[in-house]
């Protein structure tokens, strides 16, 4: 038998993996007998056991239902949560935990179509590049494309929140993925500004001077009416919870959506652009 000893300092994946293969052990079971009970082939078990494949939610839920683990605080679900928030910004995941929760939100974005507007067509195009760059590896490109649709799903909740979004117009001149999916997520954005809890506007390039915010940004006013700001560099996130620095953010917001194009005028502008006139 080829077995492969692993470290389960090397990394999360494998701390994941070897405490796969402890559990299993502990009942003597051999991977095919686990895979029988998980659903998943011994081969996948073999591989979450020594890193070479990332679980899955559904992987982690399975585990936890055969060693008898769900419902209980230290759990494989949350041990992959973990990981797969491994993938994102420093600062990110605190970020999530509020704005699933948020009153209000309030967005401007630059350059590429904010998460919670995106289609899922859309973000799979940008973790693929993203990979293909040699940035992240394809399972968490897959595990970010899931946060989005997890941050969508988030929005449906009762009562929603009050979502403000403002883009600049670069996010709707950036092509991504070709013309059959940027007209669909024009689609997406309409069908966004017809909801009766959101506004859309587009920022355009001619406001020049005028524009008060040049990087993009979240405000989240919470239920308490207190509020925080969250932006990001290339290497992490920061939350703000300093009155002193939100404030002035939000003020700055407020004027962006003075200066911005009313919801009319952008959603005729990104009209013209899915019927390809403009």
């Amino acid at each position: 038998m080829n077995r492969k000893e692993l470290n389960p300092e090397a990394g999360p994946e494998a701390a994941f993996g070897a405490r796969l293969r402890r559990s299993r052990e502990e009942r003597r079971w051999t991977q095919e007998q686990l895979g029988e009970r998980m659903g998943f082939s011994a081969t996948h078990i073999s591989a979450v056991e020594t890193g070479r494949k990332i679980s899955t939610v559904r992987f982690s839920r399975s585990a936890d239902v055969v060693f008898g683990l769900a419902g209980t605080e230290d759990t494989f679900e949350r041990q992959w949560r973990e990981i797969r928030h491994g993938v994102l910004l420093e600062g990110f995941p605190e970020f999530l935990g509020y704005e699933s929760r948020a009153a209000e939100i309030r967005l401007y974005e630059v350059g590429v179509i904010p998460g919670l507007l995106q289609t899922p067509e859309y973000a799979t195009v940008l973790g693929e590049s993203t990979v293909k760059r040699g940035a992240i590896t394809a399972d968490q490109a897959s595990e970010r494309t899931a946060v989005v649709a997890a941050r969508q799903a988030a929005l449906l909740r009762t009562p929603p929140p009050v979502v403000f979004a403002v883009l600049d117009e670069s996010c709707l001149r950036r092509p991504v993925g070709g013309p059959a999916l940027m007209k669909s997520q024009f689609t997406r954005l309409l069908e966004f500004a017809e909801l009766p809890n959101t506004v859309l506007q587009i920022a355009p390039f001619d406001l020049g001077e005028r524009r008060p915010l040049s990087l993009p940004v979240t405000v989240l006013t919470l239920s308490d009416r207190s509020i925080m700001s969250y932006a990001e560099s290339s290497q992490r996130g920061h939350l703000e919870r300093d009155n002193n620095s939100v404030v002035p953010m939000l003020t700055a917001y407020h004027q962006l959506q003075a200066e911005a194009h009313t919801q009319a005028a952008s959603v005729a502008m990104i009209d013209q652009l899915r019927k390809g006139t403009s």
